[in-house]
């Protein structure tokens, strides 16, 4: 019953003009950042992060949140009719719907596509009902020793589920971690590690960094691309899937939701995990594998339910427990603390309206992502036909406005600029910059909750091993990395990414 009341609260919140406009928003230019290859979610929400000082807490998550869902939407249609993914998390889709699109079936596997992340949006949402307040009112009674060891927990699942060689993602974490010390110390008032730099009294800032990482470092990236598009748009008039297309892919749905629901829960997890998970599931399970790759409807179904799951299960963590499992879900625990919001479960229990209006905004969201999307089809793919020679520049310009917008500093631009050369060289190098951002938000969160143990405990180490929660978070973290030395699971961890 008290669900059920909180869900009426919920609605009552994500129904009123303002909200619904905002979800609405969040959406479409989530679509449009899918659509466009090459800017991405987590860039777009870097670059928006300004706009929300403004705004209300509740609906500036809204927004925020559409846009990362709808992201998972748009990416679909460039990979399905261009073979260019534009999320990362729709790279396994390019494989079997651009085949399907070079068949003349280009109408289906993005009706599929849609459909399938409508189901599992709104199935990953009723998850979050039903388990996000119960792991709050358990983290309630977390203390300090507990919040370090479950950071811990977290940065070591992001370095384990992270893409490329395991001794650059420790790297990338490390990194996170010192840029996290810049700044003031808390308890004695002392400048640290800001280089005379006043603008750096106060840390540097993290739209700073994610804008520099993922805004400008992919946008020139992709500058290396070739501008030539073969866009496939023949038969996109026959946009329902037939019988035997909704048998084949049914429980491709289905699988794909699970996978996708349960990864997208895991530190460090979240769209892109359960997207290949899905993939190899499918592949797996399939009478015919050899089918993969050839068009196969199952192949686009899982991967694009999964992302979607992930996407939304990765909420989790960071409403109930106040940690983000992802880079993206960092940004957002960004903009719960820019609106004075101290992230945690208290969450739940103080600001329900919170809470409860951004989960019944997700159900809206997703019912508007599929009444808008195969519509507006014909819009999605004259956008496919923009220049990025014209595109890349107008983008560079608004996230320049919107890292000086931040606190109104030059050297926060030049920084930005800084990470963006910094974030290219990790990009040649095949370093993945996602656990380095959460390592950095993570990094002062950690920093407080040691010292504030460790002076309970009146110096003394032992707090973190004796105390049960404690110690299983620590095990746990443990036997990931035992886990992942090992050489077999190795192999298989380096063939997935």
């Amino acid at each position: 019953m008290d669900v059920f009341n909180n869900l009426i609260l919920g609605f009552s919140v994500a129904l009123t003009p303002m909200n619904l406009l905002y979800c609405l928003i969040g959406v479409l230019l989530g679509t449009l950042v899918g659509v466009l290859p090459g800017i991405g979610a987590l860039a777009t929400i870097a670059m928006l992060l300004p706009i929300t000082f403004k705004l209300p807490p509740v609906t500036s998550l809204i927004m925020l949140a559409g846009i990362y869902y709808g992201a998972q939407y748009g990416g679909s249609t460039t990979s399905i009719l261009v073979n260019i993914p534009g999320e990362a998390t729709s790279v396994v889709t390019c494989l079997d719907g651009y085949a399907m699109a070079r068949q003349g079936r280009a109408g289906p596997a993005l009706s599929i596509a849609a459909l399938g992340s409508f189901f599992a949006g709104c199935v990953a949402t009723v998850i979050i009902v039903l388990f996000g307040p119960p792991l709050a009112e358990v983290a309630l009674k977390f203390g300090q020793a507990e919040y370090f060891s479950l950071m811990v927990l977290g940065l070591v699942g992001s370095v384990v589920l992270a893409r490329g060689s395991l001794l650059k993602a420790f790297a990338m974490v490390f990194l996170g971690l010192l840029l996290g010390l810049v700044g003031t110390d808390v308890y004695t008032g002392t400048p640290r590690f800001n280089f005379g730099i006043y603008e750096l009294a106060d840390g540097i800032g993290f739209v700073t960094i994610g804008m520099g990482l993922f805004g400008f470092a992919e946008i020139i990236a992709n500058l290396e691309q070739k501008e030539k598009r073969e866009v496939f748009t023949s038969n996109l008039q026959r946009l329902m899937p037939t019988r035997a297309d909704l048998k084949a892919s049914w429980r491709a749905v289905l699988r794909g939701t699970a996978v996708g629901s349960l990864l997208g829960i895991l530190p460090g997890g979240g769209a892109l995990l359960g997207s290949y998970a899905s993939y190899a599931v499918e592949k797996k399970v399939a009478a015919d594998p050899s089918r993969f790759g050839r068009g196969a409807i199952e192949g686009v179904a899982g991967p694009e339910s999964a992302n979607n799951a992930g996407a939304q299960t990765s909420f989790i963590p960071l409403l109930s427990l106040g940690i983000p499992g992802n880079a993206v879900m960092a940004l957002m625990l960004g903009a719960i603390m820019i609106q004075g919001i101290a992230p945690g479960p208290q969450v739940v229990t103080e600001q329900p309206e919170l809470f409860w209006g951004l989960i019944a905004s997700m159900w809206i969201g997703n019912l508007m992502l599929v009444v808008l999307n195969l519509p507006l089809i014909g819009i999605w793919v004259r956008l496919l036909t923009v220049p990025y020679r014209v595109l890349y520049p107008a983008i560079l310009l608004f996230c320049c406005i919107g890292v000086y917008s931040t606190n109104n500093s030059r050297v926060d631009v030049v920084l930005a600029a800084g990470f963006g050369v910094l974030g290219i060289i990790f990009l040649k190098l095949g370093c993945e910059p996602a656990p380095l951002m959460l390592a950095f938000i993570l990094g002062p969160m950690m920093e407080e909750a040691l010292r504030r143990a460790m002076l309970l405990s009146h110096g003394n180490p032992a707090i973190f091993f004796t105390r049960p929660i404690s110690l299983a978070f620590l095990l746990s973290a443990a036997f990931l990395l035992v886990l992942i030395i090992a050489p077999t699971l190795r192999r298989k961890r380096e063939e997935v990414f």
